[in-house]
């Protein structure tokens, strides 16, 4: 059974930095996209950041390019957010997804990933 596990969320103040991990068992973990999703309240779920397993296609929305990285470790199976000069506008649950992929392209929506997590708060104050 696929599990993901996120963690590593929390509070910081405008400017600082978070780094999100996401711990994935029960599956090859090849041939995957690995997506962080975030969702805010009253907002929709967007696709924060995606890569394919291997670490190839990374790829960001606009609202955080630069200031975000993906990137995995395939030896420990986990996947990670590193987010830096975080902004108010970036509070939201984070949560990470996964899908059986036969392409670099991870740039999906959110029904067409198969697998969650459970979701990890992020909350940047002002």
């Amino acid at each position: 059974q696929v599990q993901l596990v996120e963690s590593g969320g929390g509070s910081v103040q405008a400017g600082g930095s978070l780094r999100l991990s996401c711990a994935a068992s029960g599956y090859t973990y090849n041939n995957y996209c690995m997506g962080w999703f975030r969702q805010a309240p009253g907002k929709e779920r967007e696709l924060v950041a995606s890569i394919y397993t291997g670490g190839r296609n990374p790829t960001y929305v606009d609202s955080v390019k630069g200031r975000f990285t993906i990137s995995q470790d395939n030896a420990k199976r986990t996947l990670y957010l590193q987010m830096n000069s975080l902004k108010p506008e970036d509070t939201a649950m984070y949560y990470c997804a996964a899908v059986r992929h036969s392409s670099w392209y991870c740039s999906l929506a959110s029904g067409e990933y198969d697998y969650w997590g459970q979701g990890t708060q992020v909350t940047v104050s002002s």
